[in-house]
């Protein structure tokens, strides 16, 4: 049974932390619409924060920093899980990250974590990811 999970207006280190830890206990979860998640933060510093860590490193040989919205989550998870093990690794592959919904979960119940939505924000700046990846320069 996959748990799915609905990114819209939720914090995306609340919701990674979550699902790392969800995943390592061997819940499988698919997250869908995960350009609608958020980054809290003036736009201007959060988007020249995502920009210096995509310029980062030679370009041949990296570290590489991905672009799309669904590769930034997935990527936030794993820096979240212990990916170099094998249980890390094991629970990595357990996480699938969707833009959009796709077909299969079109009518599947989705949950959302309270305790990482936008309302428990101090401050009313903050981020979307799909924002972030246009401006990295994510094809779609």
């Amino acid at each position: 049974m996959v748990t799915v999970i609905d990114a819209t207006d939720l914090r995306l280190g609340r919701l990674a932390s979550v699902v790392a830890k969800r995943a390592l206990e061997g819940e499988e979860i698919a997250i869908v619409n995960a350009e609608n998640a958020v980054i809290s933060g003036a736009k201007a510093r959060v988007l020249s924060d995502y920009d210096r860590k995509r310029k980062r490193g030679s370009r041949e040989g990296g570290p590489f920093f991905p672009r799309r919205s669904d590769h930034i989550v997935k990527r936030t998870i794993r820096g979240m899980l212990p990916y170099k093990r094998q249980r890390g690794a094991e629970a990595f592959k357990l996480v699938k990250v969707y833009v959009g919904v796709p077909v299969e979960f079109a009518d599947a119940e989705v949950e959302i974590i309270e305790s990482a939505h936008i309302d428990g924000l101090s401050t009313p700046k903050y981020v979307k990811i799909g924002k972030i990846s246009s401006n990295l320069g994510a094809k779609f």
